[in-house]
């Protein structure tokens, strides 16, 4: 898999400076007593409005804090981690699939045998970036090879498929049409490719599913989660579709023995605002799967606080002593955001999720919904050496309000003594 040098900086980057940058007037929270009451205040702040959240010590599976846990909530992109893992749960995490464009027999034919590649683009600067499977690259292939046959100036073509999108048959379809050659798409059966076939002249082959689903982690891409997920549907025997994902999602759950109370499922990749789960039911699986082998990429796809992915530019102002330390996925619609993830204190490590679905449309409201969830979690990361060196639990000092002062996120308070901020 390929990356741009301003991604590779970023993975690259090198954590160990994470106990240089941590303030000192920053100590970790380390008792569940302070961390609770940390977390009581914060998720009263009106920029969560109201959110649903919990907060797991993953060694124990002692429940530290948790807010409407149970609610069915729109979860945006971290959806994603339900993808990934059903694409884990029911494919070969080594598999890859290989779309293969050949000369047909027939003259003025294509043939275009694929196996439905979720890393599939048309998008020339994913291709160049992420080394993305670049649709127009199988087009110039072809028009190449006509224009050796003598055939430079043809203005209409057939291309038989088998196991492409109907979306990237589209989108071919139309590249045709900009060089001035119409292409008719017809399918042709499996079994009657070798036959129809001169010769190969394009082979594409995608990294494995295992990388596929980091990928996706990674960098939230909203298309290659949805493939990913209809890939797992269509391998448990149900439909190409919503909902067949749904279906695959339930069952994945019901395998892991993860309740699915609350879930409703209308793709793939959280983009449908009809989507809902509660902070339960992604805890419950985050744990569950931590552990477990089969799931590692989900782990190692986690965007990571101030380093990579949709992380990549977070904490590093918000909660400079958290980077490094916070592996999450990141969620964002209009009207919510949210994030899900572990949280690296010491020799703890926690599992978080958060959901702030009813704060205010608009940029403004996300942005200081994610600075406030970035700062909660600053609060209780802590790399192994300082933990170690400053074994001591903190105790907050009250503020001048009368509230608890926690570095940036002073509550305030109303009169009737409820924090309001």
């Amino acid at each position: 898999m390929k990356f741009s040098p301003i991604r590779k900086a970023a993975v690259l980057t090198v954590t160990a400076v994470v106990t240089s940058i941590f303030p000192a007037s920053a100590a970790p929270l380390t008792t569940a007593a302070d961390i609770s009451r940390v977390f009581a205040q914060i998720a009263l702040s009106p920029y969560l409005a109201e959110p649903s959240m919990i907060l797991i010590d993953r060694s124990t599976g002692e429940v530290l804090f948790q807010q409407d846990e149970s609610s069915p909530r729109r979860p945006a992109s971290i959806l994603k981690i339900l993808s990934a893992a059903t694409a884990l749960e029911f494919l070969d995490p080594n598999k890859k699939y290989v779309t293969r464009l050949s000369m047909a027999v027939a003259p003025k034919t294509l043939i275009l045998q694929g196996e439905l590649d979720p890393w599939m683009t048309g998008s020339y600067a994913a291709a160049k970036t992420d080394g993305r499977a670049w649709l127009p690259y199988l087009a110039n292939k072809a028009i190449v090879e006509f224009a050796a046959r003598g055939e430079a100036s043809l203005k209409e073509i057939t291309v038989k498929q088998v196991g492409l999108y109907s979306g990237d048959i589209s989108y071919l379809r139309g590249y045709f049409k900009k060089k001035g050659i119409l292409a008719k798409f017809s399918a042709i059966k499996a079994n009657e490719i070798a036959a129809a076939t001169e010769r190969a002249i394009a082979t594409i082959t995608s990294p494995s599913v295992s990388e596929m689903v980091k990928f996706a982690l990674t960098w939230s891409d909203n298309l290659l989660a949805e493939r990913l997920a209809r890939a797992a549907a269509r391998a448990t025997g149900f439909t190409n579709d919503e909902v067949g994902v749904a279906k695959a999602i339930k069952k994945m759950l019901t395998t892991l023995e993860i309740s699915d109370a609350g879930l409703y499922v209308y793709d793939g990749s959280g983009l449908s605002k009809s989507d809902r789960v509660t902070v339960r039911l992604i805890a419950d699986l985050l744990l569950k799967i931590r552990d477990n082998p089969k799931f590692a990429a989900v782990y190692d796809g986690l965007p990571v606080a101030g380093i990579s992915g949709t992380l990549e530019n977070r904490y590093l102002k918000t909660a400079p002593q958290a980077v490094g330390l916070v592996r999450a996925k990141t969620g964002t619609l209009n009207g919510t955001v949210s994030l899900a993830g572990y949280v690296e204190s010491g020799t703890r490590e926690y599992i978080f999720v958060a959901i702030a679905d009813r704060i205010k449309k608009g940029s403004l409201a996300a942005n200081r919904a994610r600075a406030t969830l970035d700062k909660l979690l600053g609060r209780i990361t802590a790399p192994f050496t300082l933990l170690t060196q400053q074994p001591q639990s903190p105790s907050a000092s009250p503020s001048p309000e009368g509230g608890m002062e926690i570095d940036g996120l002073t509550p305030v308070v109303s009169e009737t003594g409820a924090t309001t901020g």
